[in-house]
């Protein structure tokens, strides 16, 4: 069951979309091949947020419905991908018919879910041979700055994701891979990056302000001419359908 801080976390996203959008990275291209597989499929991006993987599963040649509870979340995913098919609704009330796609990738989302729920409701949604893949782009804290900035701002978040536990009764057994990218940030989107954690979202301005302070001292102790860069482990699992079976 969610506690009501859970929620609030959650909800928050709805007011940091257009910095979400601005500030986070995607995914690697050997990621995406690897969460939804080298042929097109019919993919559900469970939890799309603003596309991020939204569009580079498109590029990757695959017909992708984009579901999430946020409307401000999804008006960015449709600014950028007009003809996206951009449904409200969430894990644990997939609008989408039963065993109508291939495989339900679902990118920096699950840990919202209230996965007693959703794992039947991403079975329901599965046809034959179909697989749920999960993925989380995690800041490589083992470059300094990173290390720095991130305990500053919330040493509590983990820098490593396990393998999460899936219904052994829905899915098979879970599959894990790592992937390396990075992207560049100047000091405003390395700012935004920061406010659009979860967590950040939902700070009072006062709280807010020395933290921002803190960002800024340390983008200027580190960045170069071009910027920062900014590292990212990106952590893949997926685990196959069993049955047609629900619960």
């Amino acid at each position: 069951m969610c506690s009501d801080r859970h929620r609030l976390l959650a909800a928050s996203f709805s007011s940091v979309a257009d910095i979400y959008e601005r500030s986070r990275p995607g995914y690697p291209d050997e990621a995406v091949r690897w969460l939804a597989g080298a042929a097109p499929a019919r993919v559900l991006d469970l939890g799309a947020g603003t596309g991020k993987l939204t569009r580079s599963l498109r590029e990757h040649g695959h017909d992708v419905v984009a579901v999430d509870p946020s409307a401000p979340m999804l008006e960015q995913l449709t600014a950028v991908l007009p003809d996206v098919d951009a449904r409200l609704g969430s894990a644990e009330e997939i609008p989408v018919p039963d065993a109508s796609v291939d495989v339900v990738v679902v990118a920096q989302a699950y840990h919202w879910f209230d996965d007693d729920v959703a794992m039947p409701e991403i079975a329901r949604v599965l046809g034959a041979d179909g697989h749920v893949a999960l993925v989380w782009n995690l800041r490589d804290a083992s470059v300094p700055w990173v290390d720095e900035l991130w305990t500053r701002i919330n040493p509590e978040e983990p820098r490593e994701i396990v393998a999460p536990e899936v219904d052994g009764s829905l899915f098979g057994p879970v599959e894990s891979a790592t992937f390396r990218h990075t992207q560049t940030l100047d000091k405003q989107r390395l700012l935004e990056l920061v406010m659009s954690r979860s967590y950040v979202a939902v700070q009072s301005p006062d709280e807010r302000t020395p933290l921002l302070a803190d960002v800024s001292e340390i983008y200027d102790a580190h960045a170069g001419p071009d910027g920062i860069i900014d590292p990212y482990v990106t952590y893949c699992f997926r685990a196959a359908r069993m049955s047609a079976e629900y619960v």
